[in-house]
């Protein structure tokens, strides 16, 4: 899964790498994200391919009728995206969020009391993006519009089934030629096996 990721690059090096132009530079965000805090973070949308926004994690589902399904929206398996209700009419709004690392805890005993923290990068911590789809969400009661996601998980391969050794997931992290075609709406089972060799450091 993923639920605690980074971006620490500034907006300079984002812009260049995306090819693309923040679209808000005085609340550009960088550092470490909390899922569960419901942060905006800098994101593509296949609408505005060239704009970075900020979007916020946790999808809210345009029929919902509150903001309370997004702590449960972090993630969304790419195994069953056509099936979930929250997902399913959003599998077609692709977007690509952006970063440059995420933390998993690695389990040292059956029951999770021991962990270890690892931070999981490209070499040289790059800038990546992980696949993700988005919705935009009308507030009842105060009429606000909120665009909101969900970063696309499958099982994971090499190094991540070591560290995250209890359900064996982890993003799914796009190559740069493989970033387009999810924006375009390519089949997504051809994103499941995309394999990326990660760097693991303890933390």
């Amino acid at each position: 899964m993923c639920f605690f990721s980074q971006q620490t690059k500034d907006a300079t090096k984002v812009e260049k790498r995306f090819n693309a132009v923040v679209n808000d530079l005085l609340n550009f965000q960088t550092g470490a994200f909390n899922g569960f805090e419901h942060p905006r973070t800098p994101v593509i949308t296949n609408d505005s391919s060239d704009v970075v926004q900020h979007l916020q994690w946790g999808l809210i589902p345009h029929w919902a009728k509150d903001d309370s399904i997004k702590k449960y929206t972090l993630n969304a398996k790419i195994e069953t995206l056509n099936e979930k209700p929250s997902f399913r009419n959003s599998i077609n709004q692709r977007c690509l969020v952006i970063a440059d690392g995420f933390f998993e805890w690695q389990w040292l005993d059956s029951k999770g009391r021991r962990k270890q923290k690892y931070l999981l990068t490209l070499p040289d911590e790059q800038l990546y993006a992980y696949a993700g789809i988005w919705s935009e969400w009308v507030s009842v009661l105060t009429g606000e519009i909120v665009k909101t996601y969900s970063i696309v998980t499958t099982e994971a391969t090499g190094i991540m089934r070591e560290i995250h050794n209890t359900k064996k997931r982890m993003p799914v992290i796009l190559t740069p030629e493989n970033e387009q075609l999810w924006l375009q709406n390519a089949p997504i089972a051809q994103f499941a096996k995309v394999h990326i060799e990660l760097c693991a450091t303890k933390i």
